[in-house]
């Protein structure tokens, strides 16, 4: 049951009146209809629902146990309405709901803005010709008053400094360079403790640079081709656990030598449009 939010200063801290709140989306038409990232590729018609659903059910389960699942309606012929991280970027009690570059998506947008309004969230204002991909685009540091954005493959360059704007908040931009990692949050993962989780290659120099800058070097995990093409990335860091569709055994090690407990949960159908736990979740509240 979708539960009333309270309302709270534009802070970007949990509310004191609850633990983490987490948006999800039934998977009750997901499928592979159209291309719109490389992963969708030769996969059109090929995902099983039912295994689909199985694996959704799982990871709402493992989450469910740490923090609050809301839910929002899914409507027929939107298939990737399951991935609510591109419904729009919260802080505090303000949402900035996403203004998708993909014509496949953007019949999400009035569906997203009811249900946050309806949840008592302030939509902040964002240009109506400027594409950005919420929360696959835009994430919170762990350890700092910044927030990460990335663009040049679903949101627009003008993306961070206008985020920026609106949130009133050190935004810095990050350029994205290989088309599989198309969403910042598919290669790259703010983690507890200001350690950050990324994949190098997907970006240019000027942002890798930029990270490096952020980031000290004992914080930064850099994870190779092999584990990017897992989606190790598009993990979601819950009280030092990391919710993850797989990993590498070295990669396992590494987080648990850094603290955390990686926990992985297959969710191989929906890799298929190019998506795994983080894509098919949206913080609302953050701890």
């Amino acid at each position: 049951m979708t539960k009333p939010l309270a309302m709270a200063q534009n802070s970007g801290v949990a509310r004191r009146d609850a633990r983490q709140r987490i948006l999800m989306c039934a998977p009750d038409d997901f499928d592979v209809r159209y291309v719109i990232n490389p992963w969708m590729a030769d996969q059109i018609g090929k995902a099983t629902r039912s295994l689909a659903r199985a694996q959704w059910e799982t990871l709402r389960r493992t989450l469910a146990r740490t923090v609050d699942i809301e839910l929002v309606t899914p409507a027929a012929g939107l298939p990737d309405m399951v991935f609510t991280a591109n419904a729009g970027f919260t802080l505090g009690d303000t949402v900035v709901v996403s203004r998708f570059s993909a014509e496949e998506r953007r019949a999400e947008e009035p569906l997203f803005r009811a249900h946050f309004a309806a949840q008592g969230f302030n939509l902040a204002p964002w240009p109506q010709d400027i594409a950005f991909e919420g929360a696959g685009d835009a994430l919170i540091d762990r350890a700092q008053k910044l927030v990460w954005c990335g663009y040049g493959m679903r949101s627009d360059a003008a993306a961070p400094q206008t985020l920026e704007a609106v949130l009133e908040r050190r935004v810095i931009g990050l350029r994205l360079i290989d088309p599989r990692f198309y969403h910042l949050d598919t290669c790259f993962c703010p983690l507890a403790g200001g350690f950050v989780m990324y994949h190098p290659p997907a970006f240019d120099a000027e942002s890798r640079a930029a990270i490096e800058r952020e980031t000290p070097p004992e914080k930064r995990i850099e994870i190779g081709e092999d584990d990017a093409s897992r989606f190790a990335c598009n993990a979601v860091d819950l009280c030092g656990e990391i919710v993850m569709n797989d990993a590498s055994p070295a990669l396992q090690n590494r987080l648990r030598a850094a603290g955390f407990a990686p926990l992985l949960t297959p969710l191989g159908e929906f890799m298929k449009a190019g998506g795994s736990a983080k894509c098919l979740t949206l913080k609302l509240v953050e701890a």
